[in-house]
């Protein structure tokens, strides 16, 4: 992730866990399914999932996002969500809101996430930056 106050800009570094992942089906096209890492889902649809993250390294915390995934069998299917992030950046205590915004198919998931502004309290209020995040296949011991 890169960050930036308003007397620097430096890149941090971190690794994250799925501690949690609660996903509810809102619309699927048919009845349709496809399996993706033992896990069954819509060929084609939406979700929505509630999922906790932990975070080591340079950035430090738990985050609680909210999550919006198609699916399209065979595509870049967009996901999208807001979570909120408590803990410590580069030392910095305090809060913040990060938009994700990307996508996911049979080789990963592809993601932008970026510092919204204004949503942020303590050490990490001024703070603004992002993360471009790419990810293959299924870890249990954490995401670099």
């Amino acid at each position: 992730m890169s960050t930036s106050s308003t007397s620097r800009t430096h890149s941090v570094t971190a690794t994250f866990q799925v501690t949690s992942w609660n996903e509810e089906k809102i619309y699927t096209t048919d009845d349709r399914t496809v399996e993706i890492s033992g896990v069954t889902y819509p060929a084609r649809g939406f979700s929505r999932a509630d999922v906790a993250y932990s975070y080591q390294g340079d950035v430090t915390g738990t985050g609680t996002l909210a999550y919006l995934l198609t699916y399209i069998e065979g595509a870049d299917a967009p996901t999208a969500g807001f979570e909120a992030f408590e803990g410590s950046i580069d030392g910095h205590e305090g809060s913040l809101v990060l938009r994700h915004n990307g996508f996911h198919n049979a080789t990963g998931v592809h993601e932008t996430v970026e510092i919204v502004e204004g949503l942020g309290t303590g050490g990490l209020a001024a703070m603004r930056g992002h993360a471009e995040i790419d990810l293959a296949g299924h870890s249990d011991d954490g995401y670099p």
